[in-house]
């Protein structure tokens, strides 16, 4: 229960911290403590008041863009395992986020070289069929003929 209270909760205060009037709100609230500098002679409780709000709220909304942003990386990751367990990739890449860094190398560089394989098969095939089909102007003129 508490899981998914948190995740509203989560979902909610990014949403809400990504729209523009946030930043507006954000620049609106420095102005004002700018400008009650001189009131409060630029005092150290004035710089205080500044940097422990900033702080806070950096300190929370890094964990709460975390677990958004985890949440979103799980999600986007199933979505890919079942495509390509539905087609016919390889289900051997289904899960590879779980690997080392090393391993996850090895699976891109393989994927590299087959693609690089596929496109040059590609390339000879055209090849090939643009030296089966007699050129155009050769057709027509046997066709006149």
């Amino acid at each position: 229960m508490f899981s998914k209270l948190f995740t509203r909760i989560a979902n909610q205060v990014a949403i809400a911290a990504g729209k523009p009037i946030a930043f507006i709100l954000c620049c609106i609230i420095i102005v004002v403590w700018a400008v009650s500098g001189p009131l409060f002679g630029f005092s150290d409780t004035w710089q205080l008041i500044i940097n422990t709000g900033t702080t806070i709220v950096t300190f929370l909304m890094v964990f709460l863009i975390q677990n958004t942003q985890n949440r979103d990386s799980i999600a986007i990751q199933a979505k890919l395992d079942e495509l390509v367990r539905v087609t016919k990739a390889k289900n051997a890449f289904i899960g590879i986020e779980h690997l080392t860094e090393e391993e996850v190398e090895k699976f891109r560089r393989q994927c590299e070289a087959a693609a690089r394989k596929s496109d040059r098969e590609l390339a000879e095939q055209a090849v090939k069929q643009t030296q089966q089909r007699p050129s155009s102007r050769t057709s027509k003129a046997k066709a006149r003929t």
